[in-house]
């Protein structure tokens, strides 16, 4: 049997909460990508134009300012909820190592924004160095919300998930998790292409994608459908896996949500696609990206620490055998004398 764990009544609501506005944190920083804001503050950081309170105030000033000023709330809300985990959480609780992890990647997001201001790797900055680090950005993303998303479920009182003895089911779980991971890689690239050099219809996109006079982000924009689609059939697969080997009614629950987020997601893209990558479209195509990210992270959780179903009763091809066709008991004979 697998151990529940406590669940923190002052620690799991603030969790979610912090998840939630990592959310929007995520999709600002996104909106400052799109709208090429991400120079609003000049090379300076944590300073806004070397200033405070900045006396010259632009739209891409001020969008880039309210992103600094709601991320640096995030860590404060990181910080307040790392204190209580620790303060509130037994030791051996599984939201204690979560809750560092989650720190960890939230200070990693913290620099790696801090080192695209300061090498001026934003606004149209159009770079192999921006796209490295924009796909690295990406990554380490999605393990921010996969370790917030740990933790929290630890605070709710979440059963411990098991790797070990887990066999197939894990192993297609993590592929589908790492496989989200490069998509996104891929997406973030795609986006790049998108903000860097507008097409003017999806013919003239298209052109610029198959032309080998492109831009390399152009030319790597291609991987992200291919991606998408790829590693999204593995997601599905790893969802009906999961539901088959581990059918309690937990598991069936993610599972759909997981198939249901996916086939949003691809209907998102085909959208942002024809439509040319509008910035709202872009938004809505990121945040279903997260979304199934958590929800593929809660489907492992729950699958990897469900018990494995009772073993069914062996019958014949016709059903169970007839009590006339079993042997009688002869421990109530008497013996022959």
């Amino acid at each position: 049997m697998t151990a529940t764990t406590p669940r923190l009544s002052r620690v799991a609501p603030l969790s979610w909460l912090v998840l939630a506005y990592n959310l929007v944190v995520i999709a600002w920083g996104a909106f400052v990508r799109a709208t090429g804001s991400g120079a609003g503050c000049g090379a300076h950081w944590p300073l806004c134009n070397g200033e405070v309170i900045p006396r010259e105030r632009t739209t891409a000033m001020i969008i880039e300012a309210s992103h600094r000023l709601s991320s640096g709330l995030a860590l404060v809300l990181m910080v307040v909820l790392l204190v209580m985990t620790f303060r509130h959480a037994p030791k051996g609780h599984a939201a204690r190592p979560w809750a560092v992890a989650s720190m960890v990647f939230l200070l990693g997001e913290a620099l790696i924004g801090a080192a695209l201001v300061l090498f001026e790797l934003v606004a149209y900055d159009a770079s192999q160095k921006r796209a490295l680090s924009m796909s690295l950005h990406l990554t380490n993303t999605f393990f921010l919300l996969a370790s917030l998303t740990m933790l929290a479920r630890a605070a709710s009182g979440g059963t411990r998930p098991r790797i070990r003895g887990q066999g197939a089911l894990a192993a297609v779980l993590v592929a589908a998790g790492l496989g989200i991971v490069a998509t996104g890689a891929t997406g973030g690239i795609a986006a790049l292409g998108d903000t860097l050099f507008p097409s003017s219809s999806l013919a003239h996109g298209i052109a610029q994608d198959l032309s080998p006079a492109s831009h390399i982000f152009l030319r790597l924009r291609v991987l992200h459908p291919v991606f998408a689609v790829s590693f999204g059939a593995l997601t599905l697969l790893a969802s009906v896996v999961a539901r088959v080997l581990r059918p309690t009614p937990a598991v069936r629950a993610r599972a759909r949500l997981v198939s249901a987020l996916f086939s949003a997601q691809i209907v998102a893209g085909v959208a942002n696609l024809i439509l040319l990558a509008p910035v709202a479209m872009q938004l809505v195509h990121l945040l279903l990206a997260d979304a199934l990210a958590i929800s593929l992270v809660l489907l492992a959780a729950e699958s990897l620490a469900a018990e494995r179903p009772a073993s069914q009763p062996i019958s014949s091809r016709n059903g169970p055998a007839p009590m006339s066709d079993v042997p009688p008991s002869t421990n109530n004979v008497a013996p022959v004398t």
